[in-house]
């Protein structure tokens, strides 16, 4: 069973609702077959998100999807996947000038940070094809379009 630790730490009005949260990241975890279902995800505006962006990767500048996978103590197990964070402006400024439904680019997002906290990556050619050929089964299991397309 998931545990979502939803926290909207920005203006609410546009962000979806928790229930759709909760199936988001209940199809990337089956997706990716992962057990560990403890998850926080935490919806933020672009200073926070920027704050993150420049202390943990570099960059001095907002991200849309942050993921921090929680690192296990060897031999403790834990259900614990880690969090993952979303810029709520940058969601709502992608999904208009790809001209993508807010609803669907906001589940491919969470989708896609969810994937990256079960280990999956898309730096390399052959990882990034095996990540959306997994985003693409989640979305369209959920009834949402191709994300690349």
């Amino acid at each position: 069973m998931l545990h979502l630790d939803l926290q909207i730490a920005c203006e609410e009005a546009g962000v979806p609702k928790a229930a759709s949260f909760q199936s988001w990241v209940t199809q990337a975890l089956d997706i990716a077959e992962e057990d560990r279902r403890e998850v926080t995800l935490r919806v933020v505006g672009e200073e926070e998100s920027q704050a993150l962006n420049h202390r943990y990767r570099g960059k001095n500048k907002p991200t849309n999807v942050l993921s921090f996978p929680f690192e296990t103590i060897p031999g403790i197990e834990e259900a614990i996947l880690g969090d993952v964070v979303i810029c709520k402006s940058l969601v709502e400024q992608e999904a208009r000038t790809q001209n993508k439904l807010p609803e669907s680019h906001w589940a491919h997002l969470v989708i896609h940070g969810i994937l990256h906290l079960c280990g999956y990556d898309h730096i390399a050619a052959e990882e990034a094809d095996q990540m959306e050929s997994l985003e693409i089964e989640a979305l369209s299991g959920l009834g949402y379009p191709d994300p690349y397309k």
